[in-house]
């Protein structure tokens, strides 16, 4: 046989390449990927969600305690001291069970918000006029600052669903 006749047998070609693979769909990894970076998203968007409410409660309640004491440091009043008792009762009835709470008044409310982070300041301090401040006439002239002091610091350790 000639030598052109077996390069005519034999037919051959250059090396050709495969083609490129395509870009979709894409492999399975890449949607293991995909599927923690959206899950990812999501929680970061959940959890900025949740702390933007929490602290836009923060700062509502907050202001409510402004407002209450801007009210107090105007003169003796008992609406002021209703509504700072009330706000002191829904904060803990946020907190603690319902049973527990809702039915306390006088000195039973006082020994409460002593107990669950007054430290003695609502039955022995200036927390004393939550008692029955509320359904007074009107009240002779009290320690505004050290009651504020005293329940801005119990709002803040018993405020922890509201920060």
């Amino acid at each position: 046989m000639a030598a052109g006749s077996v390069q005519q047998a034999l037919q051959l070609r250059d090396i050709h390449l495969p083609p490129a693979p395509p870009w979709w769909p894409p492999a399975p990894g890449w949607w293991v990927v995909a599927a923690l970076l959206l899950f990812s998203l999501l929680l970061i968007v959940w959890w900025s969600w949740r702390a933007w409410q929490r602290r836009r409660r923060w700062r509502a309640l907050q202001a409510a305690l402004d407002a209450i004491e801007r009210d107090l440091t105007a003169g003796p009043a008992p609406q002021p001291v209703a509504k700072l008792s009330a706000l002191l009762k829904r904060i803990a009835l946020s907190r603690h069970p319902r049973a527990e709470v809702a039915a306390l008044n006088g000195a039973q409310w006082l020994s409460f918000l002593d107990r669950t982070g007054g430290n003695g300041a609502f039955t022995t301090g200036p927390g004393r006029v939550l008692a029955e401040g509320a359904y007074h006439a009107t009240l002779e002239s009290f320690d505004v600052a050290g009651l504020m002091h005293t329940v801005r610091r119990w709002v803040k350790h018993n405020g922890r669903r509201w920060r």
